[in-house]
């Protein structure tokens, strides 16, 4: 014989569900442990010294410290060096490496400083030729170290020793704020000097009495155009380019 089946079924209790996994908050890279590397650390200590020899030799051979501190390979070599030697004491004591923002408008600086250098300076054929462009004796050793030997370490450091992946396109505007602010400081230094004062103006392309304020804010427009394409390739090489870190240095 059959129990009865009763006319209502209790409610039966909920199944639960697994719990719903909230995005972190906290960067991958925060939970990584980070292994210490005394070989790079002590390559960017080179490469620092590099660019800082640069800026002494500059400074010693290359006119007034005032004008000198004035120029963009200058001030790009002293910020490339400052951001080697604190990535240096981060790999010598196994701390997370510094933002990417960071060290690839370090990068970016030093690599536009040895482009307008030899594109627009040193180039015989550019209209915005400068014919004592590379210096004489001490001066040119100089140069060649801000505008060649600079962009280039920093160009190695990027390749051989940073991982790849940790520039961003929203960097690229950021980037440009500096080259606009020294735009800024160029045109103001250029109106507090006496008209034909020598080294006046910085650079040809920003020659107020020659071009005047219109052809200077063209020149400057064209090459910010440059400079964010460039950046842009940057960031997108940094996404394409082989992962040197995979093996421990």
């Amino acid at each position: 014989m059959t129990a009865p089946i009763p006319r209502e079924i209790p409610d039966l209790p909920a199944i639960p569900r697994p719990p719903k996994l909230l995005p972190s908050p906290v960067p991958a890279r925060a939970v990584v442990t980070p292994v210490r590397r005394p070989l790079v650390a002590a390559l960017r200590l080179l490469l620092a010294l590099l660019a800082l020899t640069g800026v002494v030799l500059e400074l010693a051979f290359g006119g007034p410290a005032s004008r000198s501190l004035s120029h963009f390979p200058v001030q790009s070599s002293l910020l490339l060096a400052l951001v080697l030697l604190a990535s240096a004491r981060r790999a010598w004591s196994a701390r997370h490496p510094l933002s990417g923002a960071v060290t690839g408008a370090a990068l970016f600086y030093a690599v536009v400083a040895g482009l307008v250098h030899h594109l627009l300076l040193a180039d015989a054929s550019s209209p915005f030729a400068v014919p004592d462009a590379g210096g004489t004796g001490w001066h040119a050793v100089a140069v060649q170290i801000t505008c060649t030997a600079v962009p280039a370490a920093a160009a190695l450091d990027w390749l051989l020793l940073t991982a790849p992946g940790r520039l961003h396109l929203r960097h690229a505007a950021v980037w440009l704020l500096y080259p606009l602010a020294y735009l800024g400081f160029s045109l103001a230094r250029g109106e507090l000097l006496l008209p034909g004062a020598e080294g006046r103006y910085l650079y040809p392309f920003l020659d107020v009495d020659q071009h005047g304020y219109k052809g200077v804010l063209g020149n400057a427009l064209l090459l910010g155009l440059a400079l964010y394409a460039l950046a842009a390739l940057l960031v997108a090489l940094d996404h394409v380019r082989p992962n040197p870190l995979r093996r421990r240095w």
